[in-house]
């Protein structure tokens, strides 16, 4: 389907639409950094008490985390991030707004997010943080679902995110049955040439379609990966086995919405005593 100007957008948010549906995913830069350094704060804060050190620069000691840390301690420090994170009263507040108008124009305006963001970390050479290739609609995630990937420090080469494009995409499903029964290694080699490497910014946001096959390699560069996901939808489209209430939460119903959900049709007769 041929994607055409409507006089009901604006042309940004066509052209904003057009670039998700041809690559798949689109950048943008987030809405407030103020909201970003509060959250790059955060992490690094609750790190550093954790690892009983101290840090001049949030961004040097995020990306150089790995001469802190092994991984045999890594996950743990995962684990308490989550958690820290997660029960800090405006954190997915400020994660939603920094993407906010391009979930707006590409999802809608009355939203579920998930409950609880999600943090990567993978230091350099560490194959245990590894995200084989995968698509999150194979494992009952609705197709109606994006993934908004933030990235808190510079994410580049290996040190970043595949994902493949739609056009690629649509050819592989045409072949999948050939790959039943083998492993997710052989599927990434049959790929691998085609998947676009996400460059992306501290101070951009990823919004990507969890639908198409993604994942990440080794890290080989020289500096540890941080980034965090978080999937939306819109609340009224169809829910796979994640639900609304065990997964997601509504967090942008409007007025009119409310109130056809709690409206109930007066009674039409009474029942006689």
């Amino acid at each position: 389907m041929v994607m055409q100007p409507s006089s009901f957008v604006s042309e940004e948010e066509f052209i904003l639409a057009q670039k998700f549906k041809d690559q798949g995913y689109v950048i943008c830069s987030v809405t407030d950094f103020k909201l970003l350094e509060q959250i790059q704060t955060l992490m690094a804060e609750v790190a550093a008490n954790y690892l009983g050190y101290s840090f001049d620069d949030k961004e040097t000691f995020l990306n150089l985390i790995h001469k802190q840390i092994g991984l045999d301690k890594l996950n743990e420090l995962r684990i308490h991030l989550i958690r820290q994170m997660n029960s800090v009263p405006w954190f997915r507040s400020n994660y939603f707004q920094l993407a906010r108008p391009a979930l707006e124009a590409l999802v809608g305006n009355e939203l579920a997010m998930q409950l609880r963001v999600n943090l990567s970390i993978q230091l350099p050479k560490d194959d245990s943080s590894l995200l084989p290739v995968h698509a999150d609609v194979w494992s009952g995630d609705s197709p109606y679902e994006v993934v908004v990937w933030l990235p808190l420090v510079d994410c580049y080469r290996t040190k970043t995110m595949y994902i493949l494009p739609p056009t690629v995409d649509r050819r592989l499903r045409e072949e999948f049955i050939e790959y039943a029964g083998r492993s997710s290694e052989e599927l990434f080699r049959r790929i691998e040439k085609e998947v676009n490497w996400i460059q992306i910014k501290a101070g951009e946001v990823l919004i990507f379609n969890q639908n198409l096959p993604h994942g990440n390699r080794i890290n080989k560069e020289q500096e540890t990966r941080w980034s965090m996901n978080c999937r939306f939808k819109s609340v009224f489209t169809p829910y796979g086995d994640k639900k609304i209430g065990e997964f997601f939460e509504p967090i942008t119903l409007k007025a009119a919405s409310r109130q056809g959900m709690s409206y109930r049709f007066p009674k039409l007769s009474s029942k006689s005593s």
